[in-house]
């Protein structure tokens, strides 16, 4: 595992969580679908673009950006559970029932950045 992607995907969700502690009642809303629905989409094609960065500015070769990916994305995959499963302790300021929207922007999230490393950029014509 790339130790160098695996600290920055840590710095990421530490630096996530401490917003989304601070603010995040701001962002997400359990009763707003068409705010929930721009949130994952806007989210699913920036962790498609940041992670596919990251292993660039990592010189990866190409054949292993997935695996660069996994080491960005395991934080989050290890710790959210937990934020999920205690979210009233973790995120005092948003309503428990926030906890699902959240669960699912951190998949999407993640299954962005996958993508995002997986499919081959547009070839300019």
């Amino acid at each position: 595992m790339n130790l160098r992607l695996f600290l920055t995907g840590l710095a990421l969700w530490a630096v996530g969580t401490l917003a989304l502690r601070a603010a995040g009642q701001r962002l997400l809303h359990p009763g707003d679908l068409a705010g929930t629905l721009l949130l994952f989409a806007v989210s699913f094609l920036a962790a498609a673009l940041l992670v596919r960065r990251l292993c660039k500015k990592a010189r990866l070769p190409r054949e292993q950006w997935p695996r660069g990916a996994v080491a960005v994305l395991l934080p989050t995959l290890l710790l959210d559970p937990f934020s999920s499963a205690f979210f009233p302790a973790i995120f005092p300021n948003m309503a428990p029932e926030t906890a699902g929207v959240f669960g699912g922007w951190m998949l999407l999230c993640c299954a962005g950045a996958l993508v995002g490393v997986t499919v081959p950029a547009p070839r300019p014509s």
